[in-house]
């Protein structure tokens, strides 16, 4: 009996995956549809979810290689007023945020499950502050990422997901994350999707 011997794949990251990869040039997701985003930093706040020790080191390698760009993007926003919201997941504390993109005082916070809106505060944040887009960043891709960006989506938000700034365990969850958003989300048409260098803030 003659076995199906499945061919090596390289462990792409996942830009390349999204934006070089041959195999998913023609898919949703795909080169070109990563897109420049510039945002009014008065009706946009930026979402810090659950990037904790918890899920967040050398354990974790995605995790880590993708805090460069979310600290990038978490400057620039701070720089021009924008509002940041940050998340831990039930059993943590917001004080396990990593370091590096730690909560400034005053910034709101919300704790609870991976849809970051479900049993929280989240949504008043937002409309008290008259918010109107949010940028969705954190861990996981295919957790707090993928339900808190649908849900703002469903809930009439425009939601950017910078690709770089969500990391899961592999580049594989992370493209399941990404083709749910672009074609399983319910609202999919006001989610775009980006990467940090592609999104700049600036007042109205």
């Amino acid at each position: 009996m003659t076995l199906f011997k499945l061919p090596q794949i390289r462990a792409y990251d996942t830009v390349t995956l999204i934006c070089a990869n041959p195999i998913l040039a023609d898919a949703p997701w795909g080169e070109g549809r990563l897109k420049t985003v510039a945002l009014d930093s008065k009706t946009t706040a930026l979402l810090v979810l659950d990037i904790l020790k918890q899920n967040c080191g050398p354990h974790r390698p995605r995790s880590v290689a993708m805090l460069q760009h979310v600290k990038t993007l978490l400057d620039r926003a701070r720089a021009e007023g924008t509002l940041i919201v940050y998340s831990a997941f039930p059993g943590a504390q917001i004080s396990d945020t990593v370091p590096d993109i730690a909560p400034l005082g005053g910034e709101p916070t919300v704790l609870t499950c991976a849809d970051k809106f479900f049993k929280s505060d989240l949504d008043e944040i937002l409309k008290t502050n008259g918010i109107a887009s949010v940028v969705v960043t954190g861990i996981a891709a295919h957790g707090a990422v993928l339900h808190t960006a649908s849900d703002a989506a469903a809930r009439g938000y425009s939601v950017v997901v910078p690709v770089d700034c969500m990391a899961s365990a592999t580049p594989y969850i992370e493209q399941y994350a990404i083709d749910q958003l672009t074609n399983g989300a319910p609202s999919a048409e006001r989610i775009t999707l980006t990467q940090a260098d592609m999104v700049t803030f600036q007042a109205s």
